[in-house]
C-alpha cells in the first residue's frame, strides 16, 4: 500500500480506508474472518466525485447551460472513465480479490476499477477531508477535459443560416455594455433583427458575448 499512496502522492492517516477501498467484495466473501470490503465507500466516493466535478465545471465552464455541463460531468464520472483513471495508477495491482475473480481478469475489469476508484475517492475524504478528495480528483479530471476535443458550437452561423431564409430581413450585432476590471472583463451585446432585439448575450470577450446573445435568439425562435 505504501507503494500506491506514493504514486497517488497522498499519505494515508489511517491505512484502514485505503486496505476497504481496495478489497473487493470476492476477497471478502472468501476471507475465514469478516472482511470489510469497498461496496460503501464506493457509495459514499460516487457523491463526493459528483459535487467535485460540478463545483470544477460550473466554475470554470461559466457559458455553458446545465444541459452541457451535465453531459460533460456524466462523460467524466461514467464508468470508461474512472476506468481509465484507475488503469493510469495501475490500481487493479494492489486490488484484494477473490480467487475466482483474480483467475478471470476481475483486475483488469472496467466496473471493478471504477468501484474501486470512488472507493479510493471515499477513502482520500474520510482520511483527509474534502480538500484532499477534491486535489485528487482534479488531478485526472483536469487533465481528461484538456484532451477531450472541443466542440464550440457556431451559434451565429447557425443564426444566420436560419434567418437568411428570408433575404430581406437583417442581422446584426450591438455592443451594449461593458464591465468588469482588465483582467476580468464582461462584455454584453444584442443581437437585431432589422430594429427588434431578438437575443442578448454575455461574455468574456464580444465574440463570445455575440455567440451568446445568438445562442439565446435561437433558444427563443425555439431552436
Amino acid at each position: 500500500m505504501k507503494e500506491l499512496q506514493q504514486v497517488i502522492d497522498y499519505y494515508f492517516k489511517d491505512e484502514k480506508y485505503l486496505a476497504i477501498a481496495l478489497t473487493h467484495s470476492s476477497y471478502a466473501n472468501e476471507a475465514k474472518n469478516a472482511v470489510e470490503y469497498n461496496e460503501r465507500q464506493e457509495f459514499l466516493g460516487d457523491a463526493v466525485l459528483s459535487i467535485i466535478v460540478s463545483d470544477y465545471l460550473f466554475g470554470n465552464f461559466m457559458q455553458m447551460p446545465e444541459g452541457e455541463l451535465t453531459k460533460k460531468r456524466a462523460a467524466l464520472v461514467c464508468e470508461k472513465t474512472l476506468s481509465d483513471f484507475a488503469r493510469a495508477i495501475n490500481l487493479g495491482n494492489y486490488m484484494y480479490l477473490g480467487r475466482g475473480e483474480e483467475q478471470t481478469g476481475g483486475a483488469n475489469r472496467s466496473s471493478i476499477l471504477a468501484d474501486a476508484f470512488e472507493a479510493l475517492i471515499a477513502a482520500i475524504y474520510l482520511d483527509g477531508g474534502m480538500e484532499a478528495a477534491k486535489k485528487f480528483v482534479l488531478s485526472f479530471v483536469i487533465p481528461a477535459l484538456e484532451k477531450a476535443p472541443q466542440k464550440a458550437k457556431d451559434y451565429k452561423t447557425e443564426l444566420q443560416e436560419v434567418i437568411q431564409q428570408n433575404p430581406e430581413e437583417k442581422l446584426s450585432y450591438v455592443m451594449v455594455g461593458e464591465s468588469g476590471p482588465d483582467h476580468d472583463k464582461r462584455f454584453t451585446a444584442e443581437v437585431h433583427l432589422n430594429s427588434n432585439v431578438i437575443g442578448v448575450g454575455i461574455g468574456r470577450s464580444k465574440k463570445e458575448a455575440e455567440q451568446m446573445a445568438a445562442r439565446e435568439a435561437l433558444r427563443l425562435m425555439g431552436l
